[in-house]
């Protein structure tokens, strides 16, 4: 079965079980979330009887929760140590966010790997990977994923040699991963349309058996831009028949793919999205009905 999904969302009110019927409703067969806004820190308490219903509506609709992603809040940076407190702030945040994917029996967790704002890459790989030696030193049952990130600002993760010097350097293997995001990799410099050299790569330095996740999304962007803006599924520079192919390639058949591509207005792509992708077809005018509203 395909794993296709997107990005939704997680009310205070509904919490999962929101999050579920939103996913049904766009055609998924997993989805991602976050637990709370991803610009702060406002969370609220897990709610245990909206859990247990929510996995009650994964199993009616054909949902595996264990492919099912969450995704970390943007306001941790494990790179950078220049102010104590706001690192401090960043691991502790972070060992809460596995807390509650802990709670909400969710295995895998996506983490920007952070910005160095001027110590260099080098000492903010170390940084990563002494926070996260502290940080999974724990009893969940959580996989970290490590973003593979376009290289805007001074954004660590850009290339395969960053993220596996990290995963080099993590004590606990079996609680890190990695997520690939398709418009990252474009605007790093990973040519998309040659995606199967990007695999053999990872699979020579890292493992294959270390990527959990894939992001897909076009890019507004050309090769090498370093800008990070998504774009809807084959509107942009990388191309439909190229994210097809990463898609279903049969490496990462049973990879959770993602969709993080813009709304449109007020609306949702990802129904049209999905639908396009399942019949392997690309449609020009798909949206035409959505921009209408």
């Amino acid at each position: 079965m395909l794993l296709i999904g997107s990005h939704v969302s997680f009310t205070n009110k509904d919490q999962l079980v929101g999050s579920v019927e939103e996913a049904h409703s766009y055609g998924s067969t997993t989805f991602m979330f976050y637990t709370g806004a991803p610009q702060n820190t406002n969370r609220s308490k897990i709610d245990t009887e909206k859990t247990k219903e929510a996995f009650e509506l994964m199993n009616k609709y054909g949902i595996d929760p264990s492919k099912v992603i969450v995704h970390a809040p943007y306001i941790i940076n494990l790179a950078n140590n220049k102010e104590p407190d706001k690192y401090e702030f960043s691991k502790r945040f972070l060992k809460e966010e596995l807390s509650r994917c802990h709670l909400l029996n969710m295995h895998y967790l996506v983490l920007h790997p952070g910005s160095h704002v001027g110590l260099g890459e080098d000492i903010a790989i170390e940084n990563i990977i002494s926070a996260l030696n502290e940080i999974l030193k724990n009893s969940y049952d959580v996989t970290v994923l490590l973003e593979t990130m376009a290289g805007k600002g001074t954004e660590v993760g850009k290339t395969i040699d960053e993220i596996k010097k990290i995963i080099e350097g993590v004590e606990y293997k079996e609680k890190i991963g990695i997520c690939l995001d398709t418009c990252h990799l474009n605007d790093a410099g990973y040519e998309i349309s040659n995606f199967s050299s990007i695999l053999d790569e990872i699979d020579s330095k890292i493992g294959l058996n270390f990527v959990k996740c894939i992001h897909i999304n076009d890019s507004k962007n050309p090769l090498s831009s370093h800008k990070d803006r998504h774009e809807n599924i084959g509107f942009g520079t990388i191309g439909f028949d190229n994210l097809i192919n990463v898609i279903y390639d049969s490496r990462l058949e049973n990879i959770p793919k993602i969709l993080e591509t813009p709304y449109l207005g007020s609306n949702a792509p990802y129904k049209e999205e999905i639908e396009m992708i399942k019949d392997k077809k690309f449609n020009s005018h798909v949206f035409d009905k959505i921009i209408e509203k």
